[in-house]
């Protein structure tokens, strides 16, 4: 039975013309995460990531403080979905301009999650990316690849992913993945049991060291 310790990534720089990088909030986030581990002297023998810059800049930042980790075994499978795409194939087809994000963050999140519902419901199909099944398969067999032959297991991901892997040990409706999706919290933890045979959800999107005196603005959302 291996532990699969999953973390989304920390926060990201959501309403600039890079996404894909770490605010100065987000490098802090990931380095008290990694300290929250050493504190507690949890090892891991095995480390996932995606391919994205912001899977590398948080587990670099984990490792500020985890001195011990081994090198990274990259998953693409462990990728984000291109949200931007989907969003984008969305309003088009609605006829409607793109939003700007950054203006407009609560519109963003609103429309975001249309199209992932429609997304996972096979009603939006675009050409440029895979489908629901497409990327609930990569992120099952890159799952599966991790817990192979650990016993404590640190996937860096995004929520995307990590919802998804959720939801099918639980069993839950792809729209409920998308709201789970949209909950994680940057750096949350959520734990998995993964046998041979079954698995199981011990915990989802915690932010221990977080929920500390001082820390408590330091809980963000993308």
């Amino acid at each position: 039975m291996a532990e699969l310790v999953l973390v989304r990534h920390a926060q990201a720089s959501f309403g600039t013309d890079d996404y894909d990088r770490l605010t100065e909030l987000g490098h802090r986030q990931a380095r008290w995460l990694g300290e929250y581990f050493a504190e507690r002297a949890i090892a891991f023998d095995r480390v996932v990531t995606g391919t994205l810059r912001r899977h590398r800049e948080t587990l670099a930042g984990i490792a500020e403080a985890l001195t011990a980790l081994p090198a990274a075994d990259v998953q693409p499978g462990l990728n984000e979905c291109r949200a931007e795409v989907l969003l984008a194939a969305h309003l088009a087809g609605r006829g409607l301009p793109p939003l700007d994000h950054a203006e407009d963050r609560r519109g963003h999140f609103r429309v975001l999650r249309e199209a992932l519902y429609a997304w996972v419901d096979g009603t939006l199909r675009v050409d440029a990316h895979q489908s629901f099944p497409e990327f609930e398969a990569g992120v099952r067999q890159s799952l599966e690849a991790a817990r192979r032959g650990a016993e404590r297991v640190l996937v860096v991901s995004s929520g995307g992913p990590i919802s998804t892997g959720i939801g099918a040990v639980l069993g839950v409706a792809p729209r409920t993945v998308v709201d789970l999706n949209l909950q994680t919290r940057n750096t949350g933890l959520s734990e998995l049991r993964a046998g041979t045979r079954s698995s199981h959800c011990v915990s989802f999107n915690a932010v221990p060291h977080l929920e500390r005196p001082g820390r408590r603005e330091a809980i963000t959302y993308s």
